[in-house]
Parts: C-alpha cells; structure tokens; sequence
C-alpha cells in the first residue's frame, strides 16, 4: 500500500485545572466537574466554526498527547487497569505512548462564545492537560455511538473509590481560602484522590510515608496516604 503522510495542525488549545500528568483522571467520565476551554487558534476564531453545537449535549475531542511527541512507540504497554505488571498491544489500550499520539475523550458541552475577540469552548469531564493541543470537535451521536451491549476487558466497570479523603486542620483552613477563587477546589480533590493516583504497586499500601505533590490550578495539593485515607496537610501556592 502507498504510503500517505498528512500534517495536523491543532484548531485551539485546551485549558484545564492539571498543570501536570500525575493525577490526571485516566477517562473523561471520572470527574465530570472538571471543567475546560478551548481557546480556538486564528484560522477557527468565528462562531460559524461552532454554529449549532449547543444542541449537543455531548462531544467528541481529537487531541495529542502532546508531551509524548517525541517518545518512541512501543508495541506493548503496561495499563494501570492491570496493576502495571501486565503487558498487552498498544492498540488493545488507551495509552498515552502510542503512535501518531493521538487521544480521544467524550465531553459534556457547557457553553461557547466569544469574548475580547476569542472564540472559546466550555466543557466538562475533562481529562486533559492544560495547554493540550486539540485537532478536532465533533458531536457525540447517541444512536450511533452507543453500544449498550460492548464488551471491555479489562475495563468493564467504572474504576472503584479506593480512597477516603480528610484534610489536616490546617489544610482545611487552606481550602476555604482557596475556594474564594476555585470553587470546585474541594470536590476536584476529592475526586481525583479519591481514585488513588499513585503508581500501581503503591496502592497496597495502607499507610504511605512518601508525600505527594497535585498540582491544580496555581496550587500545589500536599497529602500522603495514612490507614487507607488520603490526608491531605496542605495546600500551597505554586512559587
């Protein structure tokens, strides 16, 4: 077959709460608060480009994995679903390290406009990277793009809470500071460690001495596991 290169060019770039990967939600349903937007590049700021996508409820959003472009593809890879022992085929996953670095996440529509001369995109159920590179949005077609009766490995039932959450006095102190500029601080926090993001040989581990750092918005998140809950102790400004 005759080979056949096509370049992509991103049509924005996505803003989110995760200023890094760690903590991620590994799908887009796990924490369907987060919010994001698109903020459309020069050749697509006109509200024709988006005419009509408030009569979907749900997207579609093509992205890249755009901290891996110059990774090397690997034919097998290890999904945390599995412990992060097992190994199986790229294209039998949803992993980052995958050729062309392309991902795909089902979004609820939230609102769009234009504002100071931007077009620019809402949505929610985000699990992306800020500064993500987005090449398409396309309607989510319920008939069609539904499968009630799919079947998923490994990935059948959505993952289960392995956490408790609790923050230290202080922290809590903290959050209620902090809440006056990000309202969802407290219920993005814990949602996502709520889902224990540690690395997978972590999660056995009821009581963990290491401190671990998120980084949401400006803040860096500070918690560490203690008798299967994640306390969180502090909440800091990112300098």
């Amino acid at each position: 077959m005759k080979a056949f290169e096509h370049t992509l060019s991103p049509v924005g770039y996505i803003e989110t709460p995760f200023k890094e990967k760690f903590g991620i939600p590994r799908q887009p349903s796990v924490a369907e608060q987060v919010v994001g937007q698109i903020i459309f590049a020069d050749a697509y700021n006109s509200l024709d480009f988006l005419r009509g996508i408030e009569q979907f409820s749900d997207l579609w959003l093509i992205f890249g994995f755009h901290q891996h472009f110059q990774s090397e593809t690997s034919a097998l890879v290890r999904p945390p679903r599995l412990g992060g022992n097992q190994k199986i085929g790229v294209f039998a996953s949803r992993s980052s390290f995958r050729p062309n670095h392309l991902g795909m996440s089902k979004v609820k529509y939230v609102d769009h406009g234009i504002e100071d001369g931007q077009l620019w995109l809402s949505v929610s159920g985000v699990d992306m990277l800020s500064g993500t590179p987005i090449y398409d949005v396309k309607p989510y077609i319920a008939y069609a793009d539904s499968a009630p009766s799919a079947e998923s490995s490994y990935a059948a039932e959505k993952p289960a809470l392995l956490l408790s959450v609790e923050y230290t006095p202080q922290a809590l102190e903290q959050l209620t500071e902090w809440q006056q500029h990000f309202a969802d601080l407290d219920a993005l926090i814990r949602d996502i460690l709520a889902q224990d993001p540690r690395p997978a040989y972590k999660r056995k581990l009821a009581n963990d001495s290491k401190s671990y750092g998120l980084r949401l918005y400006t803040l860096d998140v500070q918690w560490q596991v203690h008798s299967g809950n994640a306390v969180v102790y502090a909440i800091k400004a990112v300098t």
